[in-house]
């Protein structure tokens, strides 16, 4: 699963990639044509927290991978590398400047990050709105030879109404198909239909006002769109702090969270993830899973003798183990619980598995 990072140039991309994967990019690095690709760990406090508390001899986060796109502009979205780099992402990530600085250019003059999100938006949908007139000219080609498949009908009919949509310059986020539609068109990797993180990067002394972040939320809230705002510049700076010291700085900012934790679950949502934990002395393991899996499906992604040999799961609750203070503590309170089969995983979990093969 990859999350593509988008914007216009100097909007802070850059930095938020680095950030995200702990990598360290060339100062040459402009963006340019050249694509990035990294790991991002998820910062997921309850992970750090069952790190402290077992002390394993080896700790492993949760991982998503992250995609750098080249810089975002006419020239750039009209290549077909460009979109074919956006299509094999699963959600986007759009970087938008709300910082001022003179010393850094804006491409159009000023600073305004909701024109620039409608900018950036149309160019998505104009990507859209190419790939489906060239499927449908194609399907009337075959038409008019006699030559077009059982089904190319139907996929023309939904593209035409995909086109009005996108010829009034809407998303296709909220295109409604059936079970049917939807392996029909499954090929078809149409960006506006992917999940969408809007990021404000603000002056540090920002970040604090909520009145943009409200006014962007409230405004892409039916196309389920989640915004968020961070201070890239306040962020590169936690990073380089001791854990002492980054208490300290967030507690003088006001800041209850950093920035970072809140887009890596947000990363994590959009693309229909959780995690759940494997605990003990030898390890802390952090699991990523899709929604809604049933326990040995979730299971499989241990290993697939787990799968296959499933006999049931042993649960607890990261929120009541943190409550009680320790495992024996949780099991004296009769709160460990062994589900079957039929157990659906849920965020947070913390599950050994009891298996036979």
């Amino acid at each position: 699963m990859k999350i593509g990072i988008i914007g216009l140039p100097q909007v802070g991309k850059k930095t938020l990639f680095e950030l995200l994967t702990g990598e360290t990019l060339s100062e040459e690095y402009g963006g340019g044509q050249e694509i990035k690709m990294g790991a991002a760990r998820i910062r997921d406090s309850r992970f750090d927290r069952l790190v402290e508390m077992y002390n394993p001899k080896r700790s492993v986060p949760a991982t998503i991978d992250v995609v750098l796109l080249p810089k975002f502009d006419k020239e750039t979205v009209s290549s077909g590398e460009f979109l074919k780099s956006l299509e094999k992402c699963d959600a986007l990530c759009h970087i938008v400047r709300s910082f001022s600085d003179e010393s850094v250019f804006h491409v159009d003059g000023s600073v305004d990050p909701l024109r620039d999100i409608g900018n950036v938006t149309t160019e998505l949908i104009l990507g859209d709105l190419i790939l489906a007139e060239k499927r449908i000219e194609r399907i009337a080609s075959d038409q008019k030879k006699g030559a077009a498949g059982a089904n190319q009908g139907k996929e023309k009919n939904i593209l035409d109404e995909m086109k009005k949509l996108l010829d009034e310059n809407l998303p296709l986020i909220n295109f409604s198909m059936n079970e049917d539609d939807k392996k029909l068109m499954s090929t078809y990797q149409f960006l506006t239909r992917k999940p969408v993180i809007i990021v404000l990067n603000v002056d540090d002394g920002k970040i604090a006002d909520t009145a943009l972040l409200e006014q962007a939320a409230a405004k892409y809230k039916e196309y389920g769109v989640k915004v968020m705002q961070t201070s890239a510049k306040i962020e590169a700076e936690l990073v380089s702090l001791e854990p002492e010291e980054r208490e300290t700085f967030l507690k003088e900012l006001k800041i209850t969270e950093p920035a970072l934790n809140q887009l890596s679950a947000l990363c994590f949502d959009a693309l229909g993830l959780i995690s759940f934990f494997t605990v003990g002395e030898d390890e802390v393991r952090a699991w990523t899973v899709k929604k809604n899996l049933p326990a040995p499906e979730a299971a499989g992604a241990i290993h697939s003798d787990l799968q296959r040999g499933f006999i049931r799961a042993e649960i607890m609750k990261t929120n009541e183990l943190f409550e009680s203070g320790s495992e024996a503590k949780l099991k004296e309170a009769g709160k460990v619980m062994l589900k079957g089969k039929d157990y659906i995983v849920e965020d947070g979990d913390i599950m050994h598995v009891r298996f036979n093969v």
